[in-house]
């Protein structure tokens, strides 16, 4: 693994001070801006080098058949893979008819700067040409997040010491090659050119493709335009061919002269397959439309639009968390990637990478729901019933594999874009059906927070309906009356086809009560969906007789039935580059033993916390906390908050650290292929569940914030019915003082507004008059640390701040690569 130095700490930018080759795919990552509907890869403006060439629409897709070496019955037939769309970045400049390249010439400075707040890529280059010609370039980029369908391009060049004559080639560019993995089975697939051409058009200043995708006949439209202003002769032309259309702009420069274009960049498409040109001439329209619009607007609107938006978003998602100062700038640049990856994604999916990478075939997955929903359902909850709609879109599609898979109600799929079920490989696939039970807990969750009766009537208690259907089906009851989840796979992939995963039951329970109850609540609409209350009693026994696996001579929860029993791994034995373990060993010797890949009980007493006592909890906790190798992105934010809720604060600090700069840092290696956006989401969970203490168990809202040694203050604020509630925690002043306070205040609904909460066990009502305080009480000795398996401990956050503290009392502090 290969750990990425880090970029300077800089509260609300993120900085690259120099190129390095090297890094380009993590950079390409790190740099990606989105709106959830359109994503433009961090790539350089003039395309090469590259390491990952992407331009992504959410749900354009194209599809392949899956090959096995033995078939069987339910078996997907066919994949779906992420298409790379026509790029629209692409301005290679040529000056004195020498082409401006990063690996040639001079390159005296070359800066990159992704603007948290202005919601922007700044790029300055100062570069002399093989020949000595000197020019200063600099570009901005942006992806609107009010204008989904639009991105643009302010690019500009000055001659900076001779006069120099300028070339600028700005393109379309269709059926980019796109590299893959296959040594990786989380790798993309790769296809060669996906898009086939329909139509091309150009105009003076731009132009216009049109595109389908070959096998799943998804048509696709782009548009571009570009306003150029420089010195008197200035020219501007554009061709067309079916895969291009290239603007070329010439101009001479005197020394201080700058030639300027502004770029729109228009997108349209369709998610389902289409023929004919109907559809194609809507698109063209739309997409011409869209950046026409932008144009007329101007640069400047489409500035001031993007900073309106998103200081209205940092109002209420920002956390401040004193202390830490590089953990604050990696928490704020998680959650601008959250918000990016669905902010105008409208009725479709969220993917794994977002739109920032082809990794995971771009596939929608259980990340969506359990760790990217909760911080969207606090931050931007129309995004969350957006993306619960689209799964709401999909139940006919899921309705029709539990059909298949010979089951009741929905099964949902492991791995999707367009609703079938894409992942080959069933025991980590079809067997995690827990997947039905994470979109019900979203819904739940999404409906307590927002109050939404008009969805939660209609396609929330659909949802919670047809995934209840399915538990009703699989389970089964013993001879005892105990209800059982046989043949089952949870979170934890490196322990498959078991009986009663832990995590699983506490879900499916949750699901069952909650369709229950839903049903009660409507029950008008609960007839038209054919539930009558025999069907509602069923549901309410299996939750009450599910079996929760339990070891009574450890006093802990199995992570499913006898897995306490199983033989331990051989930890001592391990080598640190046998990691990720799914790369060195077969699967097979995988699931005969003790070793946890990703929180599995923790993030069940995380999501369900109802169901555990506290000393269940910290037992828990200790048990699976030295069997946890943390070989996924998702574990370390659950981990966090366990750790934090059990009291071991400084071990929480310690997993908020590799949670947050899981992609800034490169820690899983794998940044290259886009964004890990549930681990991103995971920082956010780790700082407001873990420190702040928030739960949201049966929609009370609750809070019992606690704060590490090396965090002195923490600011957060959370959506709840429409009001903005703000949360601000202080840290106690030394020992024998109290443990600190925290203060509860109400913005948004004037001074009548009110809202109901518990802190730390007390009920408390906090109202728009006034603001609430109240002690954080002492912490009870939570005893020993657990230790991690050998080797895979996490970075100690304290050792990290200490030595920072010393190297800045010593007056030379590098922050850009201290350990």
């Amino acid at each position: 693994m290969r750990a990425r130095p880090r970029f300077p700490v800089e509260p609300w930018q993120v900085r690259e001070p120099d190129l390095d080759l090297d890094w380009l795919a993590e950079a390409e990552s790190t740099f990606a801006l989105s709106n959830g509907h359109v994503g433009l890869r961090g790539n350089l403006d003039e395309g090469d080098p590259a390491g990952v060439p992407g331009t992504y629409l959410n749900s354009l897709y194209e599809e392949y058949d899956l090959d096995y070496p033995e078939s069987g019955y339910a078996f997907p037939e066919r994949g779906q893979t992420v298409v790379n769309a026509p790029n629209g970045k692409l301005i290679r400049l040529y000056v004195d008819e020498v082409p401006f390249d990063v690996r040639t010439g001079t390159l005296s400075h070359h800066e990159r700067v992704l603007d948290l707040r202005a919601g922007t890529l700044r790029r300055t280059v100062e570069w002399v040409s093989p020949a000595g010609a000197a020019v200063r370039l600099r570009s901005t980029r942006l992806v609107s997040l009010t204008r989904p369908a639009v991105a643009a391009i302010d690019y500009e060049v000055t001659a900076v010491d001779h006069p120099v004559r300028l070339r600028i080639e700005s393109d379309l560019l269709a059926d980019e090659d796109t590299p893959g993995d296959r040594d990786d089975p989380r790798a993309a697939t790769a296809l060669t050119a996906p898009l086939s051409a329909v139509r091309h058009r150009a105009g003076r200043t731009g132009g216009l493709l049109a595109h389908r995708t070959r096998r799943s006949r998804l048509p696709v439209v782009s548009a571009v335009d570009h306003d150029v202003t420089g010195p008197d002769g200035v020219t501007c032309t554009s061709t067309a061919r079916p895969d291009l259309v290239r603007t070329t702009v010439t101009a001479d420069l005197p020394v201080g002269g700058t030639l300027r274009i502004r770029k729109l960049i228009g997108y349209a498409w369709a998610t389902t397959a289409v023929d004919g040109t109907a559809p194609v001439d809507a698109l063209c329209a739309e997409a011409t439309a869209a950046v026409d619009d932008a144009r007329r607007a101007g640069w400047d609107a489409l500035a001031a639009e993007q900073r309106a938006r998103l200081d209205d978003f940092w109002d209420l998602a920002d956390v401040e968390l004193d202390g830490d100062p590089e953990v604050q700038q990696a928490v704020r640049f998680d959650l601008f990637h959250v918000l990016q990856s669905g902010a105008r994604a409208g009725v479709a999916p969220i993917p794994a990478k977002g739109l920032t990478g082809n990794g995971y075939d771009g596939h929608v997955l259980w990340d969506t729901e359990s760790f990217v929903l909760p911080v969207l359902t606090y931050t931007v909850p129309d995004a969350v019933r957006d993306a619960l709609r689209w799964r709401h879109a999909n139940l006919p599609t899921a309705r029709e594999r539990a059909r298949e898979l010979r089951l009741a109600g929905a099964a949902f799929p492991w791995r999707t874009i367009g609703g079938p079920e894409c992942s080959g490989y069933w025991p980590a696939g079809t067997a995690a059906l827990h997947i039905n039970a994470d979109i019900a807990d979203a819904v739940l969750r999404y409906v307590a927070a927002t109050g939404d009766t008009g969805f939660a009537r209609g396609p929330g208690l659909e949802l919670l309906v047809e995934t209840a259907r399915l538990w009703r089906h699989v389970g089964r009851y013993d001879d005892e009356g105990g209800f059982h989840l046989d043949g089952v796979t949870g979170p934890d992939e490196y322990t498959a086809v078991v009986n009663d995963n832990l995590f699983t039951n506490v879900m499916a329970r949750r699901n069952l009560r909650a369709a229950a109850d839903a049903a009660d609540r409507y029950p008008d609409r609960a007839a038209d969906l054919g539930v009558d209350r025999h069907e509602t009693a069923a549901w309410r026994a299996a939750a009450a007789a599910t079996h929760l696996p339990y070891d009574d001579k450890l006093g802990v929860h199995e992570q499913a039935a006898g897995f306490t029993r199983l033989a331990e791994w051989d930890f001592a034995g391990t080598g640190a580059d046998d990691y990720p373990l799914l790369l060195h060993y077969p699967y097979f010797e995988l699931y005969r033993k003790q070793v946890v890949k990703q929180a599995d009980v923790v993030l069940a007493m995380l999501c369900c916390g109802e169901s555990f006592t506290p000393e269940e909890k910290a037992r828990n906790f200790a048990y699976y906390e030295q069997r946890t190798v943390r070989d996924s992105s998702l574990s370390a934010s659950s981990q966090a908050v366990l750790a934090a809720e059990v009291g071991h604060l400084e071990l929480a600090h310690d997993y908020l650290a590799e949670s947050a700069l899981q992609d800034l840092r490169n820690l899983g290696d794998k940044t290259g292929d886009g964004l890990h956006v549930a681990s991103l989401a995971g920082a956010w969970t780790a700082v407001v569940m873990g420190f702040g203490g928030l739960r949201d168990h049966d929609g009370t809202l609750s809070f019992a914030p606690r704060l590490p040694s090396h965090l002195p203050a923490l600011r957060f604020s959370i959506a709840w019915r429409g009001l903005r509630l703000r949360v601000a925690v202080t840290a106690g002043t030394g020992p024998g003082s109290p443990a600190g306070s925290v203060t509860y205040r109400l913005d948004g609904g004037g001074p009548a507004a009110s809202v109901d909460l518990c802190h730390h066990g007390e009920p408390l009502t906090v109202t728009g008059a006034a603001p609430v305080t109240r002690p954080v009480p002492p912490l009870a000795d939570p005893g020993a640390e657990p230790p991690a398996p050998a080797g895979r401990a996490p970075t100690r956050r304290r050792d990290t701040l200490d030595h920072l503290a010393a190297v800045d009392r010593g007056g030379a502090v590098d922050r850009g690569g201290a350990d």
